[in-house]
């Protein structure tokens, strides 16, 4: 994942070639020396346009996820804490969103503003605020009877007060893991997304963009295909493994177990 991050940030002056310098004499070249991951149908620099596209993917992930943890966080942490018809209210949105699938929901609303990637960061935070809320509620659910809560109630302290120096703190476990899984989740939708069209647009590099190209080129050039697809899949695997270190770190009851097989 560190690779991933420091490749991501240093790719536009890594790079070898610019992402759309063409070369029509070396159209299709296979890797080699000069070209590590080959050519595409444009001559233009497999490795140069993966690299890039990675940085385009990662900041996207990065501001998609912050908006919907800072949202989701936002209405969990409220429905959770206060109970009663404002937690009814506020989890009966949640659920019209978790209605619709994923995907289709961030297709919906890229299809009703123009497709970039300011309207595919909003669309994938959208689709993944309600995640954020449902963990957030769990957790603040859980904390909000315990005795240092019930103490600064009984103080008089704020709702906010209490919500930002008590349970906040207390519920970032879950919500740690949550943002590192759903970092590797919204790489999937960006490419996605992309793939159909309605994400980066060409000429801009991306993953999703590239594999769609190298559909017409499957037999003539396995390069163009398997590259792309291969940082979909490690960098998605990597924030996955993240996620599960995380976990095991972060939450009592793997400690526990963990601990457990240990000592047998």
């Amino acid at each position: 994942t560190l690779i991933y991050f420091v490749a991501a940030m240093l790719a536009p002056w890594i790079a070898p070639y610019g992402v759309n310098e063409i070369d029509v004499a070396g159209a299709l070249a296979p890797p080699s020396s000069a070209h590590w991951f080959g050519t595409d149908e444009l001559g233009r620099d497999v490795l140069s346009r993966v690299l890039v596209a990675g940085s385009t993917s990662l900041s996207i992930a990065v501001a998609a996820v912050a908006f919907a943890l800072v949202v989701g966080l936002a209405l969990g942490a409220i429905a959770g804490y206060r109970g009663g018809w404002v937690d009814a209210a506020l989890m009966r949105v949640v659920d019209v969103m978790f209605a619709f699938p994923v995907l289709l929901l961030a297709l919906a609303i890229v299809a009703i503003f123009q497709p970039g990637q300011a309207t595919t960061t909003i669309a994938i935070g959208v689709v993944y605020t309600p995640i954020f809320a449902r963990v957030a509620r769990a957790s603040t659910l859980s904390v909000r009877t315990s005795p240092f809560v019930q103490v600064s109630q009984t103080m008089g302290t704020r709702a906010p007060v209490i919500l930002v120096r008590h349970v906040l703190p207390n519920i970032s476990g879950p919500i740690v893991v949550q943002t590192s899984l759903s970092l590797a989740f919204a790489i999937l939708s960006e490419a996605a997304l992309s793939f159909l069209g309605l994400g980066i647009q060409p000429p801009a590099p991306s993953w999703g963009g590239m594999l769609f190209t190298a559909q017409g080129f499957l037999t003539q050039a396995w390069w163009m295909s398997v590259f792309p697809g291969a940082a979909i899949f490690v960098t998605a695997l990597a924030f996955n493994l993240v996620g599960d270190g995380l976990r095991d770190i972060l939450d009592p009851r793997q400690r526990t177990l963990i601990e457990a097989r240990r000592t047998r």
